[in-house]
C-alpha cells in the first residue's frame, strides 16, 4: 500500500490552501473543487480535517461526482487517466482540480460545467 493512503488529509490540506492562496484563489473556491469531486460540504470537509481522516478513508466516505472521468491532463508527470490504482486516480484527480484551480482556470472549466 502506498504511503500517501495513510496519510491524512488534514497534512496535505495546508498545501492545497497555500497553492491555491499564492495564485489570487480562495479557500472557498478550493471547497467548491472539494465538494464537486467528493460531495462533501464545508461541515464535513471540517470533520475529516479535525478528525485526520488518511486519504483512505477520506475518499472511501466520498461520493465521487459522476462527471470525474472529464478529468485528463498530467499531474507529477503521469497521465491522471492512466493511474490505475482506484485509489491514487482519485487522489491524483483532487491533486489536478486543485492545480487547474491554481492556474488560473475558471471555476467553471475546473468543474467541468
Amino acid at each position: 500500500m502506498h504511503r500517501v493512503f495513510r496519510m491524512p488529509f488534514a497534512s496535505v490540506y495546508p498545501h492545497y490552501v497555500t497553492k491555491v492562496e499564492k495564485k489570487g484563489r480562495s479557500v472557498e473556491e478550493l471547497h467548491t473543487v472539494i465538494t464537486w469531486l467528493t460531495g462533501f460540504d464545508d461541515a464535513a470537509i471540517q470533520h475529516h480535517l479535525d478528525a485526520e481522516t488518511t486519504f483512505e478513508d477520506f475518499f472511501a466516505d466520498a461520493t465521487l461526482n459522476p462527471n470525474v472521468e472529464s478529468i485528463k491532463g498530467v499531474v507529477c508527470g503521469v497521465r491522471v487517466e492512466d493511474v490505475e490504482d482506484p485509489l491514487m486516480r482519485k487522489i491524483r484527480y483532487l491533486d489536478k482540480l486543485v492545480d487547474e484551480l491554481s492556474r488560473g482556470k475558471s471555476l467553471d472549466k475546473v468543474l467541468r460545467n
